[in-house]
């Protein structure tokens, strides 16, 4: 039997919390009021779909024109409560709806066909891994040519419209062709309904010679989505509970850690709810910063194996208990599945199961159910955390740097953590930002987003675009590595022409360094841009951009000064140039177990 933890396969994650927004409140019908008759020039699928997105909260939609979207992106622009954020590329497009359904959600992308449906099919996907609810709409061929041997332009030469819809069946958990208008409505309705039930990303392709032609069934306003949220079978609960309670309260010094999908099963309050009542050492696992509150009195940081934070993984892998509440444990969660953890003493919560450590595992268990359900049976018990304050040794300060001494990394992040507060939000960049965003300690309301399922370089720079639109009241921080960087760069242009405010650090070091800790070689080292030219360049006098490059401390504090006093209405981008081998100790400890795992020889035959 396998007792490590961090060498498990993890299943499909499960759909949870049917129908319901960010805070858990399902969608219901009002029954006394009744649905508004709409002007039959209104009453067009296009203008249908785009009142679904508004109903549902997607006030944005990102959007790349081409020949077979245009006319459906003329009827979604006429609606007056959804906003086009038009995006240079497909790739990006659907990046920016991925960090907007993080702030929001959900979130939503419109491109063309198979030319835009596969260029943002690798954000789809990442959205996927991350179970957000994502609506992915393309312009189609027009009705008249499916089932004809007509070859179309914008397809690989074949008379066979399938390519992007197959291609979109294994990273969307729905997909709809509506190529005819008598089922459009309840195709589109359902689609959208799918994505809300399963938090997962959906296709729909509208034929292009369709959005614009009314029809008797768009005819009414829509009638409001009542999605009923999902029940725990309730015998199922009260054994799961009864036997955790058991397991739990023999434990001298158990510890609670958050996983990434406390997200989808909306649980984050009632998790916080169990840490109050039973006194545990509270933890998160990297992808579940941002998911419970830092300033919580028993949190003691980041358990990622050999790379934690501070004397927190010391106090769980120590504990005789611990109870993960919807863990992914992945080979990059798992530090090259290096984790020192037991099956044996793990109870293990993913959305709707269960399960105790080498015994029962209890299904139909909804997680934020079980979390409140148990609260009320744990005996307090603050062992752990005690055990933690009685080992905490403060952080020690970075040395100075000395006057026009060359930036270091870890000088740039103290700096970093006195910006922020409840009116900011960071997004983190797959790289070195990684880790030292981690280090970062969240005040109440500071908002925090990466993508580490997928990993996606380049993700940052759409997300950040996406995010900050959902959430024009914060301002953005983001972290971002010059190789990802050339990725995507283009769409700081439509944070410029959309009056976004972000500041955006770009990390200069010279290349890939996270692919350096891993594997190094000729390929991983990158031509050097002018960064700050590129985007002065980018802005070209219109909108607000200041931008500046730092190389030292004291020019560093004088950045910071500037983007938060008199720039603080313009989107900032500061370039901080550093040493090529300027990066943290967990990346290396990371990197070399990263390596070791992905190196293993093949087995005997």
């Amino acid at each position: 039997m396998d007792t490590k933890i961090g060498a498990l396969d993890v299943c499909k994650p499960a759909s949870n919390e049917v129908g319901s927004l960010p805070n858990g409140t399902a969608m219901a019908i009002q029954n006394s009021v009744p649905s508004t008759v709409i002007n039959s020039s209104e009453a067009t699928l296009g203008r249908h779909l785009a009142r679904r997105l508004v109903q549902i909260g997607v006030t944005d939609v990102f959007t790349v024109p081409g020949d077979f979207n245009l006319t459906l992106l003329d009827h979604l622009i006429a609606e007056p409560g959804l906003t086009n954020i038009g995006c240079c590329n497909e790739l990006n497009a659907g990046y920016a709806a991925d960090g907007y359904a993080r702030s929001r959600g959900v979130g939503a992308c419109v491109v063309t066909f198979t030319v835009g449906g596969l260029s943002v099919l690798n954000a789809i996907a990442g959205a996927y891994s991350e179970n957000l609810p994502l609506i992915c709409i393309v312009g189609g061929p027009n009705s008249n040519d499916y089932g004809t041997s007509r070859i179309l332009h914008h397809t690989i030469g074949l008379p066979d419209f399938s390519q992007e819809l197959r291609c979109f069946q294994t990273v969307t958990c729905y997909q709809a062709v509506v190529n005819n208008l008598e089922d459009a409505h309840e195709s589109i309705d359902t689609a959208i309904s799918t994505a809300l039930k399963e938090s997962k990303p959906v296709y729909i392709s509208i034929s292009c010679n369709l959005a614009g032609i009314p029809h008797p069934t768009f005819s009414r306003e829509p009638v409001p989505f009542s999605l009923s949220p999902r029940l725990s079978n309730q015998w199922g609960l009260e054994a799961a509970v009864e036997a955790a309670a058991e397991f739990l309260n023999k434990a001298v010094k158990p510890v609670m850690v958050g996983g990434p999908k406390l997200r989808v099963a909306h649980a984050g309050e009632a998790f916080v709810e169990l840490a109050d009542t039973s006194g545990y050492a509270l933890a998160v696992m990297p992808s579940a910063k941002g998911l419970v509150p830092e300033h919580h009195p028993h949190f003691i940081g980041t358990y990622w194996g050999a790379v934690s934070t501070a004397f927190c993984a010391e106090i769980v892998e120590s504990a005789d208990a611990y109870l993960f509440a919807g863990p992914i444990f992945n080979d990059y969660s798992s530090v090259g599945y290096s984790l020192l953890l037991k099956k044996e003493k793990a109870i293990i919560v993913q959305p709707d199961r269960v399960t105790i450590a080498n015994g029962p595992s209890f299904g139909c268990v909804l997680m934020k159910d079980f979390l409140r359900a148990l609260a009320k049976k744990l005996n307090h018990n603050n062992t752990a955390h005690e055990n933690y304050r009685r080992i905490f040794v403060p952080d020690g300060h970075p040395l100075k740097c000395a006057p026009r001494e060359p930036l270091r990394v870890n000088v740039l992040f103290q700096h970093v953590q006195k910006m922020l507060s409840s009116e900011t939000a960071v997004i983190a960049e797959t790289g070195d930002s990684w880790f030292n965003c981690q280090k970062l300690r969240l005040p109440a309301g500071c908002g925090y987003e990466f993508q580490m399922q997928y990993g996606s370089i380049g993700w940052s720079v759409g997300a950040t675009l996406g995010y900050a639109q959902a959430v024009p009241e914060k301002r953005v921080l983001a972290f971002i590595g010059d190789g990802s960087f050339q990725v995507t760069a283009q769409d700081v242009s439509t944070m410029i022409r959309n009056g976004q405010r972000t500041i955006i650090f770009l990390i200069n070091n010279g290349g890939y360094t996270i692919e350096v800790e891993i594997h190094d070689g000729p390929y991983n080292v990158i031509k050097n841009w002018n960064y700050t030219g590129l985007v002065d360049a980018i802005h070209n006098g219109e909108g607000k951009c200041w931008t500046t490059k730092v190389r030292y401390e004291e020019e560093l504090i004088e950045a910071i000064e500037t983007a938060t006093g008199d720039k603080k209405d313009s989107l900032c981008f500061i370039e901080v140039i550093v040493h090529k081998d300027d990066t943290s100790k967990e990346l290396l400890e990371w990197g070399s177990r990263v390596s070791a795992a992905n190196s293993r020889p093949p087995n005997p035959q």
